[in-house]
């Protein structure tokens, strides 16, 4: 792979025409989210209205919609499943950050900081038995078998994550199997449940998984770039945060493995003590190395793998914005 980083396509994508097209189904996705994020437990409704309102892109429900209009798909049922996954990716959002220790998401205060750990981690349970209840209610099996196995490699994920912590020998084989079940899958299963309900052949069910499984992709290594390029206005959450949790990203392992041994060490030692203070000193080894332009280049063909599961699907306005989607998925800033 080349260390000199030429962008998939050069061309600005305005994210907010991709949304302006989904505007209709996106507005009744939020219908069926505040309906199901009901609770007479008034705490649950708190936090679940909390994260829900915090700003985000909403892509991951989004996909789930996409796929679905881009087959022809003409029920009801994509805007449940849309639902689902929205509230599977808050439950996650709500473990992680509390395992993270995170006080800011979005820009806004974390609700493990405002109401705590255990209420984070018991509303983050709420919702994915409730997110269980809503996918029975669309009676597929292929559905609850999709759903039920993505649940599954999520919370691996986030078991072999928790064992990379702190640890300086992760290998980068072993980063992208925690980035693959932790956050590709799920974009993986929103994409192809639009494929299910469409009813389409099996290699069609199969394009829209891998175009999923290589946006998540895209999506989370240009995740873990912004920790060392963005801005932190932009960005909602602080700088250097992932060196702080000791998490050994992309950009840290290219570095290790192409340094000097000094620099090597002096990464590892920062990946064991999680210690932010030392941020402008990695930033300054991670760009000497190469290691920005290796991890823009690895999320660049990502999204282009993901382009490319889309050869055989139809032209549309639906096919286009899901190619899009790819490309502002490494061009994004936040």
């Amino acid at each position: 792979m080349s260390s000199t980083h030429s962008s998939t396509n050069t061309a600005k994508i305005d994210f907010k025409a991709i949304q302006v097209l989904m505007a209709p189904a996106m507005s009744q996705v939020d219908k069926e989210i505040l309906r199901e994020l009901n609770s007479d437990v008034v705490l649950i409704n708190q936090i679940g209205f909390h994260i829900i309102n915090s700003g985000g892109k909403r892509l991951r429900p989004m996909l789930v919609a996409l796929s679905a209009c881009a087959l022809d798909y003409d029920g009801k049922d994509h805007t449940t499943l849309a639902a689902v996954i929205e509230f599977i990716h808050t439950a996650t959002l709500l473990h992680d950050d509390v395992v993270d220790e995170s006080d800011m998401r979005r820009g806004d205060e974390t609700a493990n900081a405002i109401w705590g750990n255990a209420a984070s981690v018991l509303v983050g349970d709420f919702l994915y038995s409730r997110s269980f209840e809503m996918m029975v209610g669309v009676n597929d099996m292929r559905v609850m078998d999709i759903l039920s196995h993505t649940t599954n490699a999520i919370a691996e994920g986030e078991v072999l994550q928790l064992l990379n912590i702190n640890n300086p020998d992760t290998s980068e084989a072993q980063y992208l199997e925690v980035i693959r079940r932790k956050t590709a899958k799920l974009f993986e299963a929103a994409a192809q449940l639009g494929a299910v309900l469409s009813k389409a052949d099996d290699t069609t069910e199969k394009a829209l998984a891998a175009y999923g499984l290589h946006l998540g992709n895209a999506f989370q290594i240009m995740d873990d770039m912004l920790d060392y390029t963005a801005n932190v206005d932009e960005l909602g959450k602080n700088l250097g945060d992932d060196l702080a949790e000791g998490k050994p990203t992309l950009p840290l392992i290219h570095a290790m493995t192409n340094g000097t041994a000094e620099q090597a060490e002096f990464i590892r030692e920062t990946i064991k003590n999680g210690n932010r203070d030392a941020y402008l000193d990695i930033l300054a080894i991670i760009k000497s190395t190469g290691s920005l332009d290796y991890t823009a280049e690895f999320a660049d063909q990502e999204a282009k793998k993901a382009i490319d599961a889309l050869s055989s699907i139809a032209d549309s306005n639906f096919k286009t914005a899901m190619e899009q989607l790819a490309l502002f998925s490494i061009q994004r800033s936040y």
